[in-house]
């Protein structure tokens, strides 16, 4: 039977006999783990050369002797040849200091695990009855892949002294176009603070013991105010658990996630920010539009249709080559769109109104700017909806040979497209 051990080698002395490839391998795993290292070979193989000019490692030009060992808290044995290894991994055993014998390592009193690391969760794999590498290693890439996809268990048992809190954008809803990271970091979360809009089934994934607190905002109804969401994710963390903000697309577009980060460090709490796949990008490409295309496109103005309009957003949407990218803008779309035609903007502008995009429900109606108030109303849009404006939305762009069927059906506003 083997004892699987984490053991800390940071500032302590570990001997590498041997300068060859293995050696490479497995040289800056412990200049990562911060040990003090030292080499004993003839020659170095030009990977462990590089690593040996790049970082503080003692290397001596010779054969290794016993009196090498002395010192060491472990040793790596890696000469090439199977009878000094050996001797070497006895004299280690002799003197009961461990070693790791690369040329059999069933035969050294220590192994390496092939490891794979998630946060400061650090998972080893390796054979407990002969060696087995290979796989050894595909096991491991495998539980890597689950631990960072957070479909493992990751979240503490044991109460922590100081908690922290991560701001993760979900995407435009769909769990598989969230971050790896956002998913591993749901995964070891004590506490969600969540959206409405965003990748809200991954909820029902995590773990009996998740808090999950709702503060989903819809059009004129904002149950929980930013301030008290703001002190809800301040109160959690000092209580030590680790908080999770579950936003829809991207915290820092349109989520308030900078007031929040604010907040949070004003009260002396860690905070990082996951971004997440805004819609600005990611909805119109559920309906096959790019908000930037050569020859067509060179720039994207992105407006907060709740906000007041601007020269700017006039400008942008009268300018051919400018993408004009509209958020929470249904009910502002007449206003915006008597202000853009008052301004100069051409009737002919194409635009586009995708709905509930990357979900069963997504729907487009396509339009232009002279029509699209009228055939809004007719087709029923609602929010959540993202509205481009601009040459990008004409439905001949990137599918011609669907262009007319489509235009037909869009531009009624059919509420079954």
């Amino acid at each position: 039977m083997t004892t699987m051990l984490g053991v800390s080698l940071a500032g302590r002395d570990v001997l590498l006999v041997g300068g060859g490839s293995v050696t490479a391998r497995r040289l800056q795993r412990f200049l990562d783990d911060g040990a003090d290292v030292r080499i004993v070979s003839p020659e170095l193989c030009d990977d462990v050369r590089e690593l040996v000019d790049t970082h503080v490692v003692a290397w001596t030009s010779r054969r290794a002797r016993y009196s090498d060992i002395g010192g060491a808290w472990l040793v790596h044995v890696a000469t090439g040849d199977i009878r000094v290894d050996a001797d070497i991994a006895a004299e280690c055993e002799r003197r009961r200091i461990l070693c790791v014998n690369a040329s059999d390592g069933a035969h050294g009193t220590a192994r390496l695990t092939a490891e794979t690391r998630a946060g400061d969760v650090v998972v080893g794999v390796m054979s407990d009855a002969g060696v087995d590498p290979g796989r050894a290693a595909h096991l491991r890439d495998e539980i890597g892949t689950m631990l960072r996809e957070g479909r493992l268990p990751l979240r503490r048992r044991r109460a922590r002294a100081a908690g922290r809190v991560d701001l993760v954008g979900g995407g435009p809803g769909p769990a598989d176009l969230m971050t790896v990271r956002g998913r591993r970091l749901l995964a070891e979360a004590d506490v969600v603070i969540a959206d409405r809009l965003g990748p809200t089934d991954v909820l029902t994934e995590l773990d009996p013991g998740v808090e999950i607190i709702d503060v989903g905002k819809q059009p004129g109804n904002h149950p929980v105010p930013q301030q008290a969401i703001n002190d809800l994710l301040v109160e959690h963390a000092r209580a030590g658990k680790r908080v999770v903000r579950l936003k829809g697309g991207d915290p820092f577009v349109y989520g308030r996630g900078g007031e929040e980060v604010i907040a949070c460090r004003a009260a002396g709490i860690p905070v990082e920010v996951v971004p997440g796949l805004t819609s600005i990008v990611s909805v119109p490409a559920a309906a096959g539009i790019p908000v930037t295309h050569r020859g067509v496109s060179a720039s994207v103005h992105v407006v907060n249709g709740q906000a007041e309009i601007t020269g700017a957003t006039l400008a942008a949407i009268a300018d051919d080559a400018v993408t004009t990218v509209v958020l929470m803008g249904v009910a502002a779309l007449p206003r915006l769109v008597h202000a853009a035609i008052a301004a100069g903007a051409p009737i002919h502008r194409p635009v586009a109104i995708v709905e509930s995009g990357h979900t069963p429900r997504q729907r487009t109606t396509r339009t232009t700017l002279g029509s699209v108030v009228d055939d809004a109303a007719a087709a029923g849009v609602q929010n959540p909806a993202v509205i481009v404006i601009g040459e990008v939305a004409h439905p001949d762009l990137l599918m011609p040979h669907l262009a007319s069927a489509e235009s037909a059906l869009t531009r009624t506003g059919d509420p079954h497209r």
